[in-house]
């Protein structure tokens, strides 16, 4: 049993998104389960690794746990905030330079590449903050640091994925 608990707690994550879906951005009850979300998406590899049952299915399950969690959160929170025209265009682009580097690392190595970097966390964990920030630091505040993170970070994937394709 305890070799299942990451796969259990990274399952809760995915139920966790779809009630995600049924209470109103922002209220106390969308938080509540936001914040275990992504509570859930912080332990469930630490207790993998402790656990000594990190596999291939955990990883995989753990990639679909995310997309479901931005997804729902994207669902709700979007129509939600009035986005400026420049945060859209700047979405674009770190999502352009990311599919670059995912793209090239296919192409060079026939597999693909996402690279779990401490910047590719730390953006993450900025974007997670985000919601939980817009009743008191401005929209353009706080998408400006985040979308400056992930910028470096996707820039600093692809050239990791690049150097990585060249030495191979």
């Amino acid at each position: 049993m305890i070799k299942h608990i990451a796969n259990i707690v990274t399952g809760c994550r995915i139920l966790g998104s779809i009630l995600l879906l049924f209470f109103p951005a922002f209220s106390a009850e969308f938080y509540i389960v936001y914040l275990i979300c992504g509570f859930s998406d912080m332990i469930d590899g630490t207790i993998a690794r402790k656990t000594k049952s990190a596999c291939e299915f955990g990883s995989k399950l753990d990639t679909a746990a995310d997309l479901a969690f931005v997804t729902a959160s994207l669902i709700k929170i979007l129509p939600a905030i009035n986005i400026p025209q420049w945060l859209w265009i700047w979405g674009a682009v770190i999502a352009i330079i990311k599919t670059g580097s995912i793209v090239w690392g296919y192409i060079s190595q026939k597999r693909f590449i996402s690279l779990h970097t401490a910047m590719n966390k730390i953006s993450g964990f900025f974007l997670f903050l985000l919601p939980l920030t817009l009743n008191f630091i401005e929209l353009k505040y706080s998408s400006a640091a985040v979308c400056s993170a992930a910028t470096f970070a996707a820039i600093q994937e692809g050239v990791y994925i690049a150097g990585e394709c060249k030495r191979k």
